[in-house]
């Protein structure tokens, strides 16, 4: 039986069962950084149809493993059909100093990127101001990523090379700062060299330190010791408080100031219709709170309102009388 295949290679068997401690991807690009990584491969790799779809098999299956990312470069061993495991390497371009120092000052430039950053997450334009220092974060070009697998499949991605960029697609859900550690920075020489842009040099002593010209000097605060049954009493005598109950000049001004809305499509506007239980509730709310019974007239207003209330309105139709009732008026009458 010939054990090698018309290339010279050996004929491969059965494939063996995904490893224990196999990465099993669930879904990669959960996140904006994460679906542009995987964009690289479909975009900047251009590997066919068939053997990506083959990679996101083989990355669900579990069978890439041993992943690690170090020195910009990605190593991982994928279990196929072969009775070693294949040996998989990834090489994003390194971006040097002079870029590096411009993103950081861009970057530093912004107080919502350097917010997001230093709370773990990837800003939505971060590549701008990489493009700014005539570079990318992502890569944007075949030179920028290069692939390398021990398999003979002569495509390039194969589909153990595949599986490894959708796995550490998924990491990159995860840890986003894995972008800058393929780019040459670990995530703490960002982040201090951000710290360091934006509050100036950290070597500093402040003794040394120089206010600049109009700066205001901070207010420190020593806190005496404080007992536990002080807590709560405070420091100082409040300030009075002053409440003004008096009835509005003009109720339901916002009611005015927003009109009606696009979709309404009554008779009346809203003015109209809301603006009588804007007045009531606002009067209750100042009799509520100034302690005032309601008055007389009120109370024989708020019974005429709700007897009229009560009753049809001269364009609402009128109910028929029964035929019984009809019957017993008519008894009566004499008819």
């Amino acid at each position: 039986m010939n054990r090698w295949d018309r290339a010279g290679w050996p004929k491969s068997g059965p494939k063996k069962p995904p490893p224990e401690h196999g990465i099993k991807m669930k879904k990669a690009g959960t996140t904006w950084w994460g679906q542009r990584w995987i964009e690289a491969l479909e975009a900047v790799l251009r590997g066919d149809a068939g053997r990506l779809a083959r990679g996101r098999t083989y990355a669900r299956a579990g069978r890439t493993h041993d992943l690690v990312v170090q020195d910009g470069k990605v190593t991982a061993k994928v279990t196929g059909s072969r009775a070693t495991p294949y040996e998989v390497a990834m090489q994003l371009a390194q971006l040097d100093a002079a870029a590096w120092t411009e993103a950081i000052a861009g970057m530093a430039a912004k107080a919502q990127f350097s917010a997001e950053l230093l709370a773990g997450q990837m800003p939505q334009q971060i590549d701008e101001v990489f493009r700014a220092a005539g570079t990318s974060l992502f890569p944007r070009q075949r030179t920028d990523l290069v692939t390398s697998c021990s398999c003979p499949d002569w495509g390039d991605p194969c589909k153990h090379v595949a599986a490894t960029h959708y796995v550490l697609g998924e990491a990159l859900d995860r840890d986003p700062f894995l972008l800058f550690e393929l780019r040459g920075k670990t995530k703490g020489q960002v982040l201090d060299a951000l710290r360091a842009a934006r509050g100036g040099d950290a070597a500093q002593s402040p003794q040394d330190a120089v206010a600049p010209e109009g700066a205001f000097e901070v207010a420190t605060l020593t806190l005496a010791d404080l007992n536990a049954a002080d807590y709560d009493k405070p420091r100082e005598a409040l300030p009075t408080l002053q409440f003004s109950f008096d009835e509005p000049v003009s109720h339901a001004a916002v009611l005015r100031q927003l009109g009606s809305p696009a979709a309404w499509s009554g008779e009346e506007t809203p003015l109209e219709v809301l603006a009588p239980l804007v007045r009531a509730a606002a009067e209750t709310a100042r009799r509520t709170a100034l302690a005032e019974p309601l008055a007389a007239d009120d109370s024989a207003r708020a019974t005429d309102e709700r007897a009229s209330d009560a009753e049809p309105s001269e364009h609402a139709p009128r109910k028929r009388k029964s035929a019984s009732k009809r019957r017993k008026s008519d008894t009566r009458s004499g008819r």
